[in-house]
């Protein structure tokens, strides 16, 4: 008999254990549910070609065709405000950005006598976005037009995130244009083949669309190692594609554009980089970012890498008191001899 009630007293702590742990869960469940962040009544649409968005200083355009399509890419060409110095600086934005936020670049460079130019890549800001196969090839020959259409035939190149893959294909592809390479926290720093399996294209369907605005903010601020609020406005502009009736486009045309990064990896270019390069990037970027970033580093005949400290994926945002002194003493030191022609 007392085995018997010792059973069951038995059973019934593990009973009372097992809807205790089930009430927190279901808790924990709720609150995480409560606490799952939802949109500000203010936000309203926003454009997918960003006309509603101020960009820092007047834009011009190229219009060429592309796969049979007729496409208008977007740039910001700033002459200096001080004495020039004959030199122009490249700006190759990142995936989710654009060229607009190179506007505190812009201003800076320009005081120290230099040409920016700012390009939006086909598939983003300002420029068109049409639904085409896009491909790491594409980006270099559109921004090869636009310095083209400029007159530009020697730049500094500087590409961020996504812009650091395109600019190391430039430098690769045009190295007699490219007197200094600037790579800040460059995307793709891996063969992701070696990796990941290959897989079929998904067009956008609603019912996957999974961007809501917690979606959004935790896109956004894992870009950096501290919040400010000043950056805000990008959760705000990203958020606001999503509210827009040529949401399905845009999100079809950056899922296109993620394929490249994937097919097309630029490490087995780095050792053909014959421009000084600086990798210079916030070091909170990833549990292996120092490390990829060190293995680039080495890979590239002519680098020296400078990582930011308390610095995370945009580093001249974080950090702008250790870039911008860091880069204009780079870019500011003598190029290295250069082949006579272009490939």
């Amino acid at each position: 008999m007392g085995d018997a009630r010792a059973f069951y007293r038995q059973q019934a702590r593990r009973a009372m254990m097992f809807w205790l742990v089930l009430a927190v869960m279901l808790t924990s469940s709720l609150t995480q549910a409560q606490e799952r962040r939802q949109a500000p009544d203010h936000l309203q649409a926003t454009s997918i070609n960003l006309e509603d968005v101020p960009y820092p200083y007047p834009v011009s355009h190229i219009d060429f065709n592309l796969y049979d399509q007729p496409v208008r890419m977007v740039y910001m060409d700033v002459a200096p405000t001080a004495r020039a110095n004959g030199q122009t600086v490249l700006l190759l934005h990142g995936m989710n950005w654009y060229s607009e936020y190179w506007g505190e670049t812009i201003r800076r460079l320009g005081e120290e006598g230099y040409r920016v130019i700012a390009p939006d890549q086909i598939g983003f800001g300002r420029s068109s976005k049409p639904i085409i196969p896009y491909s790491l090839h594409d980006h270099v020959t559109n921004t090869k037009a636009v310095l083209d259409a400029v007159g530009v035939e020697k730049a500094i190149v500087l590409g961020h995130s996504m812009g650091g893959a395109i600019a190391t294909r430039f430098a690769f592809s045009f190295p007699a244009i490219t007197s200094h390479l600037v790579l800040v926290n460059p995307i793709a720093l891996i063969d992701g083949r070696l990796s990941r399996s290959w897989s079929r294209f998904q067009a956008y369907a609603p019912e996957n669309d999974r961007r809501d605005y917690e979606a959004v903010r935790q896109n956004i601020e894992r870009y950096f190692y501290t919040w400010d609020d000043a950056y805000e406005r990008y959760i705000d502009i990203n958020y606001g594609w999503t509210l827009s009736a040529e949401w399905p486009r845009l999100a079809t045309v950056r899922a296109l554009n993620s394929q490249w990064l994937y097919q097309d990896p630029t490490v087995y270019d780095r050792p053909h980089i014959k421009a000084k390069t600086l990798f210079l990037s916030g070091e909170h970027d990833g549990p292996n970012f120092p490390a990829w970033a060190a293995q680039t580093v080495e890979d590239i005949p002519n680098a020296q890498l400078h990582l930011i400290e308390e610095a995370g994926h945009i580093p001249f945002f974080e950090k702008p008191e250790v870039f911008y002194p860091a880069l204009l003493e780079f870019i500011k030191s003598e190029p290295l001899p250069m082949p006579a022609t272009n490939r």
